[in-house]
């Protein structure tokens, strides 16, 4: 779909001829880009090109692993650790160990999000759940790479491979915003077809 995104801006999203009205894009997202108060310390990350643009053409499935897994907000922030028998997803200030907890809520929850139809998800970068890429890497105290993935993220980018992911620092850039959104639209159409 060349010209999604038209002109330098994202305020108008151009839509394929064979896109009609009743046709429902779902894509995922990261809840606190939507504005939801869901982080760790009661905050949001919201990025108001999702729901102020793309909400006209896309129903949004928003997504907090972290408070699904019981977490609460405000909460202990947590990060990825390395240690010896491998990444642990720990508290930053108490040590405690979420990552069994947080494995098996990612396949049950990659599992309810493939039965919905998804034709795209919006991650949000670097969190140590979401983060899809250089999420920062902790060992003895200090930050030792960033080469990180979250760990909801690899069970979703393992599972569901074929899904056009991308996060909102990637999406700021308009050549990748572009290619995301066409990559979302051939996906609905593909999924449509069978």
């Amino acid at each position: 779909m060349p010209g999604a995104v038209a002109g330098s801006s994202v305020s108008d999203l151009a839509l394929p001829s064979d896109f009609a009205s009743s046709d429902e894009i779902r894509i995922g997202v990261s809840a606190c880009l939507l504005g939801e108060r869901v982080r760790h310390d009661g905050g949001h990350k919201h990025v108001r090109f999702l729901t102020e643009t793309l909400a006209k053409f896309a129903r949004f499935v928003p997504v907090c692993p972290e408070v699904e897994l019981g977490l609460g907000t405000p909460r202990e922030p947590i990060h990825i650790r390395r240690e010896p028998g491998g990444l642990r997803l720990v508290g930053v200030r108490t040590g405690r160990d979420h990552t069994a907890a947080m494995r098996t809520y990612a396949v049950h929850r990659v599992r309810a999000l493939s039965a919905l139809d998804l034709s795209g998800y919006i991650l949000k970068q670097g969190s140590p759940s979401c983060g899809m890429q250089g999420v920062p890497v902790h060992a003895g105290g200090a930050v030792v790479a960033h080469s990180g993935r979250g760990f909801f993220a690899e069970e979703l980018l393992s599972c569901l491979t074929a899904l056009p992911v991308e996060d909102e620092r990637r999406l700021q850039n308009e050549a990748i915003r572009e290619r995301f959104i066409e990559r979302v639209f051939a996906y609905r159409r593909m999924r449509r077809r069978r």
